[in-house]
């Protein structure tokens, strides 16, 4: 293992203090790049939160990557001082997989927009969470193409008015959370960009995770798309409109807690009780670690204004990971055939003589 305070400087940052133990502390997880967001956008609470869990995970900077896509989101690599790539409009999900795969004793993390990864990057992101690759995926999600000023993006609500769509867009949007439980990832999560507690636990708890730990943060860009979140962007607005998910906790929100979510047949409802009251025993309990996602892809669909928007994490699961079943085949061929040789490899199999 490298001396941390010998890892080559990205995009001229600093090379920071260690906390003792080759684990940087918070400082040295920040850059001397100028931060390059429009003032009040949640990317900087974002990256606030991010560079405060890093030196908790015990993680030396010489084996932390963050890999980036193209938009506002994906100038992450150059604010964080760890190993990192800018790389190609919706394929970190794969260059992060790539990464992963030929160095699994990397903690690997992908940082993509709802643009990024849910339009060209869709089919990348979908296979990787199918896989179950060991990565950290953070999704910013705030409804717009901001870096290229305002269109549609693939998450904007029916009906919005964009300078793509004057109109408003007639497509329904992709949910994000709704489609990392579809591909079965094994961790997926919601959280906000303006309760920065709340961001700072589920970004742990998703860096600690093994396997694809899929993480949906809700951002305003406040120039194109203000008010994007509202029933959620206030500490009011949270009371009102926020169910925050408590494993093993019935599924209660609103002021005092006194209001939940039960099924009227298949259908969630909304019920309410006294103060001093307890919850009914008709109220749903949560259970991140149910084998069925049906609980959490229910919990998923929830949106103002019938109902709160879940936060926090709705599923987590185990299954060995791709990396590790990649690897354990590996070692298994190299336990039954030796080490391998490219010359031998060139020569096997089918091989034709073009004359």
């Amino acid at each position: 293992m490298h001396d941390s305070s010998a890892l080559p400087v990205l995009n001229n940052a600093p090379a920071g203090e260690d906390d003792g133990g080759g684990v940087a502390g918070k400082k040295a997880f920040a850059t001397n790049q100028e931060v390059r967001w429009c003032p009040g956008c949640g990317d900087f609470a974002i990256l606030a939160q991010v560079q405060k869990v890093l030196p908790t995970l015990g993680i030396p900077r010489e084996n932390l990557v963050f890999i980036s896509g193209i938009g506002c989101s994906s100038r992450f690599p150059y604010y964080v001082n760890t190993y990192g790539m800018h790389s190609i409009h919706g394929r970190a999900p794969a260059i992060a997989t790539g990464v992963k795969c030929a160095n699994p004793e990397l903690s690997v993390w992908v940082v993509t927009g709802d643009g990024d990864g849910f339009s060209i990057g869709t089919n990348h992101l979908i296979h990787t969470m199918r896989r179950n690759v060991d990565l950290t995926v953070l999704l910013f999600n705030n409804r717009i193409y901001g870096l290229t000023k305002g269109q549609y993006s693939p998450t904007s609500e029916f009906g919005k008015k964009t300078k793509s769509s004057p109109l408003g867009t007639i497509e329904q949007p992709i949910r994000p959370v709704q489609m990392a439980l579809a591909a079965e990832a094994t961790f997926v999560a919601r959280t906000v960009h303006s309760d920065m507690a709340h961001m700072a636990q589920v970004i742990d708890a998703a860096a600690r995770h093994r396997g694809t730990a899929f993480v949906e943060i809700l951002q305003n860009c406040r120039v194109f798309n203000e008010g994007a979140f509202d029933p959620i962007e206030g500490r009011e607005a949270r009371e009102q409109n926020a169910l925050y998910l408590e494993h093993g906790k019935p599924l209660c929100f609103g002021p005092g807690r006194r209001r939940g979510i039960r099924l009227a047949g298949m259908e969630p409802q909304v019920v309410e009780w006294a103060e001093g009251e307890a919850p009914g025993s008709d109220v749903l309990r949560h259970d991140s670690g149910a084998t069925s996602p049906a609980l959490a892809s229910l919990l998923a669909a929830l949106e103002p204004p019938d109902f709160p928007i879940a936060l926090g994490v709705l599923r987590q699961v185990n299954r060995p990971t791709y990396d590790q079943l990649l690897m354990s085949h590996v070692q298994e061929s190299m336990a039954r055939r030796g080490p391998g040789k490219l010359e031998r490899l060139l020569n096997s199999g089918g091989v034709w003589e073009v004359s």
